[in-house]
């Protein structure tokens, strides 16, 4: 019987990287807007909170579209979605916010749900464990 799903995963990973990667690429466009946010919540070393920003939404944006290391991808933007609505988005009372908060939420619980199933077939992590059994 044929798995009409098999796809499924890769477009999950593919939305959800792609979202982070975006992200991430916005932001390099923006050094001076994204650092004066970081400051305005309070974190401390704002400079460095960009390049981790960066780093974590680019790089591990694209470990998760690529399905390599994907678990490990997947609950590293989890919390990072969490901690981001957290600390960027907890005015609730504003409607805009809410949404933001919501939409990080969300999309943490699409990625626990890579945590749990893993990348699926169409991922470098399937690639690496069919490769190696091969005689």
């Amino acid at each position: 019987m044929k798995d009409n799903t098999q796809y499924l995963p890769f477009a999950g990973r593919f939305l959800i990287g792609g979202i982070f990667i975006l992200s991430g690429f916005s932001k390099l466009g923006s050094y001076d807007g994204t650092v004066a946010a970081i400051a305005s919540v309070g974190l401390p070393f704002p400079p460095l909170g960009f390049a981790v920003a960066v780093a974590v939404e680019i790089g591990i944006g694209f470990l998760l579209l690529i399905g390599y290391q994907a678990r490990l991808a997947a609950i590293t933007l989890a919390i990072w979605s969490v901690v981001t609505a957290i600390f960027f988005h907890r005015n609730l009372a504003d409607q805009n916010m809410m949404i933001h908060f919501m939409k990080n939420l969300m999309i943490s619980g699409g990625l626990l749900q890579i945590v749990h199933f893993g990348a699926g077939r169409v991922s470098m992590d399937n690639r690496k464990s069919t490769g190696a059994s091969r005689p």
